[in-house]
């Protein structure tokens, strides 16, 4: 909308009016004289926009206002616009001077949100991107992909977090439509097995702990010493894993029933928005789950090339002008999305963003995994992911639908890749022979900042802190929620994109830090490796932190303070469960009735033990929803 706006007050230094305050965001005109109106309140507007403004020749700057700040400012090629800090001109169509104010937004015409975005690679990261920025804007932008037939993706990544039921729920996909394609289980927990000492397992489960009189059950237990482990006396899901049965009734209930308890959100939600904790995520293939959203996607407009990109131009800024591809030449868009993996094609290679390495603080650098054919029927299924400890590093399990993925991460500083597969066939037994081991090198760390001029790099590309919470997924989803909930216009503010590297960068550290207190905090050290876990640098933040858990449990306000996906009940669950660090029970629990608490336990455990007798089993449950044999 265009405004005139009336005279204004001179000023003491020349009989001309100064410019309104900053506040008031808009333009000033010298002399009432008829002719068209100036500039829109509070926009920048290229030169050509308006006839009153075509051919104003720049003033003097006002006192104290820097030369540099005045004139045209180059922002995009073959664009001038005004925009920004303290604009004088002068038009002589018009027959008038306008002196403008800081102005950061400009005309609706003007600034609009990016049209093209170029996403490169596929895998689990690519089409996770595309789907989510198509269920986002639809027809708004143009979407393409452009990924490589020969390289392969990493395809290991198939245990999620709880949260990625959000993201299946923003895409508008129900349970049915994609989990028997993808060969998919769900995922209660992650049982860790010989972290605390040979032949011990805990639970870190999907769940939050009840509160008694103002307290968490944990800081209960701790105070009258219950008998079994914190793990089985404080979490319904441990109980149901143990018992392997399924979160949900034949019929299609989640045994925990209501879920959107606390204040209403309207329409999609984001991991921002999540006000109760879903007590399950999933286990399936990535590869099936990438080409699932591979078709999903197509179908909804994304455009896919398979072709290799073999080049990256920037233009005079240092941004990507476009990517080049072997067969089909420039692609050229106004964001491109970096998903290559590790290697980083575009933010690393291209633009030489530096990378951060966690190295020093989380020494696991290598895998080696193998897709292990299983009896189902006969095996029945597992509702939890396996992370059991060895002598350098740690196996992981995970169960699938007519499968079980395994695969060892461990440290090359203690242990040789023929080692590692040689433990990893042990682990698995006869079921191995003849399986080709994937052997898997991995960055640990993340990127200075992922978010560069016109280039966001998601996933691997972005950064990894290693499998062992099943994070690689999540830092996806979140990525690009981040990505959505920032997304640029023609103007690329800085701010967003600051905002963007901060969010995402908070995270992964959160997460980092969260990791490493599980080595440290482990009793294991019986082994080079475990005793290094012992001897190695960690963050003073966290050393602090362990500090005051040793007195005081977990909670809000002594764990990491950003969004990184762990609630307070995960560090409880870790802390009691690794025993690798002693703690003291509150003063103030020990002196109160413990009546309620009591109650508490004991319909906690009565509550388990009905679901256990009335659910189906895992197994069960999926062989009646696939309604198929297990995939050969």
């Amino acid at each position: 909308m265009v405004t005139r706006t009336p005279p204004t007050e001179r000023p003491p230094d020349g009989g001309r009016p100064s410019a309104p305050p900053f506040r008031a965001l808009r333009t000033t005109s010298l002399k009432r004289k008829p002719g068209p109106p100036i500039v829109t309140v509070g926009t920048s507007l290229p030169v050509r926009a308006d006839p009153a403004i075509r051919g104003c020749k720049l003033k003097r700057p006002p006192p104290g206002v820097d030369r540099n700040a005045l004139g045209y400012q180059q922002r995009a090629p073959g664009r001038r616009r005004y925009l920004a800090r303290t604009w004088a001109f002068r038009s002589p169509r018009a027959g008038h001077s306008v002196i403008a104010r800081k102005l950061e937004a400009v005309t609706a015409e003007e600034v609009a949100m990016i049209n093209d975005v170029i996403i490169v690679g596929g895998g689990t990261a690519g089409w996770m991107t595309a789907t989510y920025l198509k269920a986002s804007f639809g027809e708004r932008i143009s979407v393409t992909l452009v990924e490589s037939g020969r390289v392969p993706t990493i395809g290991v990544g198939e245990a999620t977090f709880s949260t990625i039921t959000n993201f299946f729920d923003y895409l508008g996909l129900d349970e049915s439509e994609w989990m028997a394609d993808c060969h998919a289980t769900y995922k209660l927990a992650i049982r860790f097995e010989d972290w605390n000492e040979a032949g011990r397992q805990f639970y870190h489960p999907f769940e939050r702990l009840p509160r008694v009189d103002g307290f968490s059950l944990a800081d209960w237990w701790q105070v009258h010493e219950k008998k079994g482990q914190f793990d089985q006396d404080s979490f319904i899901i441990a109980a149901l894993c143990e018992a392997r049965c399924s979160p949900r009734q034949l019929d299609g209930r989640l045994f925990a029933g209501d879920l959107s308890a606390g204040p209403s959100v309207i329409g999609r939600t984001t991991l921002m928005e999540q006000l109760t904790q879903f007590p399950y995520a999933y286990h399936f293939d990535a590869t099936l789950l990438a080409q699932f959203l591979m078709r999903r996607g197509t179908e909804r407009g994304v455009r896919r090339v398979v072709d290799d990109v073999v080049g990256v131009h920037r233009d005079e800024r240092g941004w990507i002008d476009c990517v080049i591809t072997r067969d089909g030449g420039p692609l050229r868009g106004d964001l491109y999305v970096d998903c290559t993996g590790f290697r980083s094609a575009l933010l690393g290679s291209a633009l030489g963003e530096p990378f951060l390495s966690f190295q020093d603080s989380l020494p696991n650098d290598r895998a080696v995994a193998l897709r292990v054919p299983i009896d189902i029927e006969r095996a029945g299924i597992a509702p939890y992911t396996r992370a059991t400890a060895q002598e350098a590093g740690w196996i992981w399990t995970i169960p699938l639908y007519g499968r079980n993925g395994v695969g060892y991460v461990y440290s090359s500083e203690f242990c040789e890749p023929d080692q590692a597969e040689r433990t990893l066939r042990r682990f698995v037994g006869p079921a191995a022979s003849d399986l080709e081991a994937n052997h898997i090198q991995m960055r640990v760390g993340r990127s200075r900042n992922s978010w560069v001029g016109n280039c966001v790099a998601i996933g691997l590309a972005s950064g990894f802190v290693e499998p062992l919470e099943s994070t690689g997924i999540f830092f996806i989803q979140h990525a690009v929620e981040q990505l959505v909930k920032n997304f640029p216009d023609n103007g690329w503010n800085e701010t967003a994109r600051n905002r963007y590297n901060r969010l995402v960068a908070n995270c992964i550290d959160g997460v980092r830090e969260f990791l490493i207190f599980h080595y440290y905090g482990s009793r294991r050290a019986d082994t080079p490796y475990w005793r290094a876990t012992k001897e190695r640098d960690i963050p003073g933040t966290l050393l602090q932190r362990v500090r005051e858990w040793r007195t005081s449990l977990p909670d809000t306000e002594n764990i990491w303070p950003y969004f990184h996906g762990f609630e307070p009940y995960s560090y409880i669950a870790m802390l009691f469960g690794l025993g690798g660090i002693s703690t003291r029970a509150r003063p103030a629990v020990a002196a109160m009735d413990n009546t309620l608490a009591e109650r508490a336990f004991a319909d906690l455990h009565k509550e388990a033990e009905r679901l256990c007798r009335t659910l189906p089993s895992h197994y069960e449950y999926l062989a009646a929803r696939y309604s198929q044999p297990a995939p050969a």
